[in-house]
């Protein structure tokens, strides 16, 4: 008898889960929730205490709601962030809830009339000049899968606690399949600490592609961090600035040999919101870096400031138009632009004198659209971005990277609530210090399931 007692309040519970999902994905107008199942724990310890079976069933409601509710406020929304996950395990009293999720990805792609030396379409990897060896590639690649985990604490002293991890399979060498760890962080009290986007990148300002790395001008990157954000006015105010660790990427030439880095890089931004659910909004950010090398001529230490500044934002005029934007200048933020990060060209020789260092002067800029023919189901959308890199005292070699154009057209067609299809174009193109160019174009297909 007492076991068919809890069986059937663990049935009433699940019941009023699905219930209070569904009102709770009615409730919200201008975001689409993910329907999750939230499973509770500790039901006998509970019936010990001597709650009838409505007073369980009406805990088992009011916790998952609550559940549900946490992680659609805690939800990040942008390219490649992930959606709430398909299973959410809660305790009674809500104090605890974890999630569990991930999707299967496949990308297949053929490259013709020009091929990109790489997984991803990246414009500074197109190879310059008629070389019959990088014409035409195709790829099928899963390496872009994803899992994660992810808990809500609500605690009476430090308030919402936000645990995350997640992973995909590009640790190792191309199709390698090695797993490798995107972000692990801790959120509480307006901090973030961990491994994290870098508080550069505004995620909501560049479009959904196919292609996994997206706009050249753009800049997702990860970072180990320490970050404090705060939220004036209702939320529409943000500001945030975060210590992070420098990566340098520079050319050293001759006389200069790299050391250990000494000050973290510090970025920081300014953002508005405004609009239906604050969709729309408007960020100014900046970044400064400190570049510490060695000097084997005067046999000292030196170092070299770099800077940037980004505006960047995301509009939706009407019902079924986004826009999306974003435009940096600086110097030597070669790691903070995604066609150049890894180049070499945070800093370079002079070249009228070897025996001194420069930073580079760079910029970019993407523009994008997205139109939902169908909302909910089927969209398109077209973009352009360009990098460039300027010249400092001339330039450091012929080969040296100059320009690289990115453009893009898309369509994605969601099949159910966890399957998604897709189609995309891509050009490019990649100009060199002497004008010597290269073009590529890509064309994929897409499927991905979430679960």
């Amino acid at each position: 008898m007492r076991t068919f007692r809890l069986l059937f309040v663990v049935l009433c519970g699940l019941l009023c889960c699905e219930s209070a999902l569904a009102q709770s994905h009615h409730s919200r107008k201008h975001r689409k929730t993910d329907d999750s199942a939230v499973y509770l724990m500790a039901i006998e310890g509970v019936d010990n205490q001597g709650n009838t079976v409505a007073e369980i069933v009406e805990m088992n409601y009011i916790a998952s709601r609550g559940a549900r509710d946490d992680f659609e406020a805690t939800r990040r929304y942008g390219a490649k962030q992930v959606p709430n996950p398909q299973f959410i395990f809660s305790t009674h009293d809500n104090r605890f809830s974890l999630g569990i999720g991930g999707f299967v990805n496949l990308r297949t792609s053929y490259d013709f009339k020009g091929a990109v030396n790489n997984i991803d379409f990246v414009p500074y990897d197109i190879a310059v000049g008629g070389n019959p060896l990088s014409r035409q590639r195709v790829m099928m690649d899963a390496t872009t899968s994803r899992l994660f985990t992810k808990a809500v604490v609500n605690s009476s002293k430090l308030g919402q606690i936000v645990a995350f991890v997640d992973m995909d399979f590009r640790g190792g060498a191309e199709f390698s399949y090695t797993p490798r760890l995107r972000s692990a962080y801790i959120s509480m009290m307006g901090f973030t600490a961990g491994r994290d986007y870098t508080t550069f990148c505004d995620l909501e300002a560049t479009p959904i592609t196919v292609d996994f790395q997206g706009p050249n001008a753009y800049n997702q990157r990860f970072a180990t961090l320490l970050r404090y954000e705060h939220a004036f006015f209702e939320k529409r105010l943000q500001v945030g600035l975060a210590a992070e660790f420098p990566t340098v990427s520079g050319t050293y030439g001759e006389y200069f040999l790299p050391i250990s880095q000494r000050v973290p890089d510090i970025p920081m931004y300014v953002q508005y919101r405004w609009g239906r659910s604050g969709r729309n909004h408007v960020r100014a950010s900046a970044v400064l870096r400190n570049m510490y090398l060695h000097n084997s001529f005067t046999k000292e230490n030196t170092s070299l400031f770099g800077w940037g500044v980004q505006l960047s934002g995301h509009l939706e005029p009407w019902r079924c138009l986004t826009l999306y934007f974003n435009g940096t200048y600086g110097k030597g933020i070669s790691g903070y632009i995604q066609d150049l990060n890894g180049s070499g060209l945070d800093f370079t020789p002079n070249p009228e004198n070897p025996q001194q260092i420069q930073t580079m002067p760079m910029w970019g800029w993407q523009v994008a659209a997205q139109y939902n023919l169908f909302p909910g189901k089927m969209f398109v959308s077209g973009g352009y971005s360009m990098v460039r890199v300027d010249k400092q005292n001339g330039f450091y070699s012929a080969e040296q990277y100059k320009q690289g154009d990115y453009i893009f057209v898309n369509t994605f067609y969601q099949l159910t609530d966890n399957c998604k299809l897709a189609l995309e174009y891509l050009h490019g193109s990649r100009k060199d210090m002497s004008d010597e160019k290269g073009t590529a174009n890509r064309l994929s297909v897409m499927v991905q399931y979430n679960f």
